[in-house]
Parts: C-alpha cells; sequence; structure tokens
C-alpha cells in the first residue's frame, strides 16, 4: 500500500464499511434537529418517530448516501435495515433498490435488523423472514438481554431463521458489563455448535471494550475460536476496543460508520477514510505502523468480512479494483483524509 514513485499517486485497496445505517439516514436533505436520548431505548424512540415523519423516501434518502460514500472510495458495505411490524419490508426494499442503480461498483449486503425489538414486538420474526425474500442477505438481532430481556428466546429466533433460510448472521450488542460477555460467550457457543466458524458478526460489542472485566480474556478467546467478526465504529462517547488486545487473542475486526446524519447523531460523513482517521485517533495511535491498522481494519479486513476477494486479498498497485490518493503514505492519508482521486472497481473508473 505504498505509491510506485514519488510523485505516483498512492494507490491502495477500496474501503468497506462493516456496518452502516442507510435507511435511517438524512444524506441529502435538510437539516435534522434531534431530541436529548438518556438511554438506549431514548434513542430507539427518536428512530422511530423521525422514520415516520420523512418526507423522501428511504430509497432517495439511502442512495444520496450510498452513492456519496462510493464516490468516496467505498466499495462494498453491510447495511443494517429496520425491519417491524410497522415497516413491514418496505425499507428493505428502499435500500435494494438504491444499491441496484450502484451495481456492479458498490457491493451491499443488507441484514434484516429487529431495531424495534423481536420478542417484544410480535410478528417481527415473520417481517424478517419474509424480508429475505425481497433484497435482505442476513438475519440480525439486538441486545438479547438488555433490551428483549430474554438472552435464549432471542438467540433462539434468530439462530431458528437464519438456520431455516441458510444465511449469516450479524448482531447488535451494546450490553457492556459481564451481562454484555456473558452473551457474546453464548454467541460463540451456537455459532460452533452450529458449524457456523466465520459467518457470525456482533457490531458495538462495547463489553469487550472494558479490560476490567475478569471475564473479558476468556470471552475473547471464546469469539476468537467461533471466528466471530467485531465491528467497531468509534462513535463520539462509545467504547472502543483494545486492538492490540484483541489481536493477541486472534479476534477479527473490521471497522463501520453506523449511523449518518440520523436522528441518532448528527455527525457522519459516510466515508471511511474519516472513520479509520476516528478509530486511530480514539485509540490513541501515533506510529505508521498504527495508522496503517485502522486503514486495514476500514479496507482489507472489511473485505475478508464481507468475502470480497479483490479487496480483502488485494494484490497491489497494479490491481484493477483500487483506489487513488494525493498522499505519500497509508499512515499520512489515515491523518489528513483527503477524498480519492480515482476509484476503480475491476478496471472501471467510476
Amino acid at each position: 500500500m505504498t505509491a510506485t514513485s514519488a510523485s505516483a499517486p498512492l494507490r491502495t485497496p477500496g474501503l468497506v464499511d462493516a456496518h452502516i445505517h442507510p435507511d435511517k439516514t438524512t444524506w441529502g436533505g435538510g437539516w435534522l434537529s434531534r431530541w436529548p436520548a438518556a438511554t438506549l431505548q431514548d434513542l430507539i424512540d427518536n428512530d422511530r418517530a423521525t422514520q415516520f415523519s420523512f418526507e423522501r423516501s428511504v430509497e432517495e434518502r439511502a442512495y444520496s448516501l450510498l452513492s456519496h460514500a462510493l464516490e468516496n472510495g467505498t466499495l462494498a458495505m453491510r447495511a443494517h435495515v429496520d425491519v417491524s411490524t410497522e415497516l413491514g419490508t418496505a425499507n428493505i426494499e428502499g435500500v435494494r433498490a438504491a444499491a441496484e442503480r450502484l451495481a456492479p461498483h458498490l457491493t451491499v449486503q443488507i441484514v434484516a435488523f429487529p431495531q424495534f425489538g423481536l420478542l417484544t414486538n410480535p410478528g417481527t420474526l415473520d417481517v424478517m423472514a419474509a424480508s429475505l425474500d425481497c433484497g435482505a442477505d442476513l438475519v440480525g438481532g439486538i441486545d438479547p438481554i438488555g433490551l428483549e430481556a430474554d438472552m435464549h428466546g432471542h438467540l433462539d429466533a434468530i439462530f431458528g431463521l437464519a438456520d431455516r433460510a441458510g444465511r449469516d448472521l450479524d448482531i447488535h450488542l451494546h450490553d457492556e458489563g459481564e451481562q454484555g460477555l456473558q452473551q457474546i460467550r453464548e454467541i460463540a457457543a451456537r455459532t460452533i455448535a452450529g458449524g457456523r466458524q466465520g459467518r457470525v458478526t456482533i457490531g458495538h460489542a462495547f463489553a469487550l471494550c472494558d479490560t476490567s472485566l475478569p471475564g473479558l480474556g476468556e470471552t475473547l478467546d471464546r469469539v476468537a475460536e467461533a471466528g466471530i467478526w467485531i465491528a467497531s465504529c468509534a462513535l463520539g462517547p462509545d467504547p472502543v476496543p483494545d486492538i492490540d488486545l484483541l489481536e493477541r487473542h486472534g479476534v477479527n475486526l473490521a471497522a463501520g460508520s453506523d449511523g449518518v446524519r440520523d436522528s441518532w447523531s448528527p455527525f457522519g460523513t459516510g466515508s471511511m477514510v474519516d472513520r479509520a482517521h476516528l478509530l486511530a485517533y480514539r485509540t490513541g495511535a501515533i506510529t505508521d505502523a498504527e495508522l496503517e491498522r485502522a486503514f486495514r481494519l476500514a479496507s482489507t479486513a472489511g473485505g475478508a468480512m464481507l468475502g470480497i476477494p479483490e479487496i480483502a486479498e488485494w494484490q497491489g498497485p497494479e490491481s484493477r479494483t483500487r483506489l487513488e490518493f494525493d498522499a505519500a503514505s497509508i499512515a499520512e492519508l489515515v491523518v489528513d483524509r483527503p477524498a480519492p482521486l480515482r476509484v476503480l472497481r475491476d478496471g472501471h473508473q467510476i
């Protein structure tokens, strides 16, 4: 990932957003004033109210964000899209329609995400199953204890749906402390028991960021054994992982944007160069190697998580899929955050 000469552009792998919510975005529209929120449930309630107030369609808003991300070098993303009894499959269909307008340059994997509850919102599991036939690729989940108050019931439901449909899983887990670790260990146990190694992702996984927890080491070993991917977004005050520690335990890690200009936060740009910068900043990166690692988590690591060989197994500066930047090195790129000069996918300039 170095320039071929002093004057040549820096050539890099494509970027991958491992965790984003394009159905919630206001990108390309007017300013959204946000309500205060003290808890996760407050944020979810604000989100529900906002989604039903949008005048622009899901497809229009998602297309604005996805096309902007593509222009900034994102060639693949894992999109978490809300399904519920209130929304039905409309958000899935809108994001899939937006993604199809950008294919084959942008690869979009859609997670059927029960943001408003699964067991607590009866009928949602049926909508999730239906969404797998109209554009969703993966089965999602959310805080089996913290929001659903039934770890085994929630995990039985989503693992069961994934088994019946032959799909992978990507689960939001905000719960912290030993309760969060307990859920992660249970997800790991089910992953191994079902032969799903490498096919399950946990987003946020804040409990893994607390190095004071007695059960952390054991949990990290379970996660590594199960081949579970952890998607971290380096958001505002949210916990960030000790990347060195996760690497020592063999845990797979990738970076994502999470929400971009939605009811949850006014921040976010859809640029994974920006996200690599934030991850590096939040984790105290100083050396070139640490800055380069942040870029790797936003590019080739995400490519491995999503199964995109041309990104995950990038073959170097002459690859037909690549980005070109006005920067002398990856470290400088992560710090200065320029937009790419050129974005190429399979030899086609975007």
